[in-house]
């Protein structure tokens, strides 16, 4: 699949090299802790573990309970995740694997 090019500029391409070339655990906190406001950061956690949910089957009271998402992000996770750029399927896919390998 080809990048949107509605996202793809310079300035983008510089973010995601940055964020290629953390290292650790802790090298993702310290950035991400400066680039984003905390409600940022834990709604992007949000919708990964929405996406994780709805990939495992998991109904959508129970995603609301597990993660106190809104039906409507879950919504909006569940289309990108079925017919996004599959950018959620490669990070589920890639979790698990090194979850596998551990």
């Amino acid at each position: 699949m080809s990048v949107n090019p509605k996202l793809k500029d310079k300035l983008t391409d510089q973010l995601f090299e940055a964020i290629l070339s953390l290292n650790t655990e802790e090298e993702c906190y310290q950035f991400f802790e400066d680039i984003c406001t905390i409600g940022e950061l834990k709604s992007m956690a949000q919708r990964l573990e929405v996406a994780r949910l709805l990939k495992a089957g998991v109904i959508y009271d129970d995603i609301v309970a597990a993660t106190g998402a809104s039906t409507a992000t879950i919504s909006r996770v569940k289309r990108c995740l079925y017919y996004g750029a599959d950018g959620y399927k490669i990070v589920l896919s890639n979790l698990e694997k090194n979850a596998d390998s551990r």
